[in-house]
């Protein structure tokens, strides 16, 4: 029992081991918000606590001879997870960025690679001996590996690799496609998602180089430490599961999807536009000043129109040639003016103004004014008062 089995390295696998069971037991029996989110965050994370496990078991001093004496087959079992957990990160990431997500028959692609390595693992390892087992792994650490096992091991970091690529178009689209969608991009935090991808996407790099490594360094003398590249790999991996467990639990409930039909709205392919449809527009717009609540969003204001906000959509792009983000806070900048220009405002400041005139923040509200008007607020009220006032005295 003296034994030591765990060096500092191995415990940082541990930790990582631990922090994605509890968290993925957490997810599926306590946490709210969207189920299908949270499924696929625990099975993301229960593929996470596999990986630490086979890198103790392949590479692990003490650790991997006390696994091995109790199964051969430990040896390559959760290596598996390498090709689930990829996959799994894309999907819940789409499942956060798109408003009623539903796995499709077409994501099942994205498993066939796991599908065929199942199926060879079956028919190529577990028909083997225990001694036959013992020999393959023996020679493995030596170095002497099988072609088909080094073609395996590459094709699963390019397509750990290629999932990290898609996982991060599909942010791109999201952070271009939500001004499309709200008015209000401020309480639409990004960070720790992009942390998080571009994250997995610098340990699929890591893994790539590290595939490359340990497959060709005893032939023609890959010069690369690739044991601190893994190492690098492994403490990123605990780093960003803590970055998960922290931010998903806040925010994973709250993140604000966008409708994926409303991407194909393109201005290459114009749609007939109703000119009634237009002038209700302008009209509600005018007279009704919908642009003064804060959270207004493409729904609401749809649903306040009574318009399907797939067309309000196609209305605001292709006639007014704005974006939802664009088009509301445009009004919001006419009004922001007319309090300016109002003596009833003289002694109101910069927030209230921003406040009044439906802006969320003032980073905002400066940076809208100044595009449109040419100038900052500050500026714009000085200038006009100025102005008037040198009328007055004329």
């Amino acid at each position: 029992m003296k034994a030591v089995i765990f060096n500092v390295h191995d415990v940082a696998l541990l930790i990582t081991i631990f922090q994605c069971l509890l968290f993925s037991l957490f997810l599926v029996t306590i946490k709210k918000g969207k189920v299908q989110s949270n499924v696929l965050l625990a099975a993301f994370l229960l593929s996470q606590a596999a990986i630490p496990l086979d890198n103790l078991i392949n590479f692990g001093e003490v650790f991997k001879d006390i696994a091995l004496a109790k199964s051969p087959n430990l040896y390559y079992v959760f290596g598996l997870a390498f090709w689930l957990e990829a996959p799994l990160l894309l999907l819940y990431i789409r499942s956060l960025i798109y408003k009623d997500f539903k796995l499709q028959t077409l994501d099942l692609l994205y498993f066939l690679p796991f599908m065929a390595i199942f199926i060879y693992f079956t028919f190529d390892w577990l028909i083997l001996s225990n001694h036959e087992k013992i020999l393959v792994i023996q020679n493995a650490n030596n170095g002497v590996s099988l072609l088909s096992d080094r073609i395996i091991h590459i094709s699963r970091a390019l397509f750990r690799l290629f999932c990290g690529v898609i996982s991060l178009v599909e942010l791109h689209k999201y952070q271009k496609s939500i001004k499309h969608e709200v008015a209000n991009t401020d309480g639409v935090d990004l960070t720790w998602l992009k942390i998080l991808v571009i994250g997995f996407l610098f340990v699929r790099v890591d893994a790539m180089i590290v595939a490359l490594g340990l497959n060709f360094n005893f032939d023609i003398g890959f010069n690369i430490d690739f044991e601190l590249l893994a190492l690098t790999s492994n403490y990123a991996v605990m780093f960003l599961i803590c970055i998960l467990i922290f931010f998903s639990a806040g925010h994973s409930t709250i993140f604000r999807g966008i409708d994926r039909t409303l991407l194909n709205t393109s201005l290459k392919n114009k749609t007939v536009i109703k000119p009634l449809l237009i002038e209700k527009i302008e009209q509600y717009m005018l007279f009704n000043k919908p642009y003064l609540n804060h959270l207004l969003t493409l729904d609401n204001l749809a649903s306040q129109l009574e318009i399907p906000p797939r067309t309000l959509s196609t209305i605001v792009n292709q006639h007014f040639n704005k974006n939802f983000f664009e088009f509301v806070n445009q009004y919001r900048v006419e009004e922001s003016k007319k309090l300016l220009e109002s003596k009833m405002n003289d002694k109101a400041t910069m927030l209230d103004i921003m406040d009044k005139a439906g802006f969320n923040t003032k980073a905002t509200f400066n940076t809208f004014f100044k595009k449109i008007v040419g100038k900052t607020p500050t500026q714009y009220r000085k200038d006009y008062w100025a102005k008037n006032l040198h009328k007055l005295g004329s």
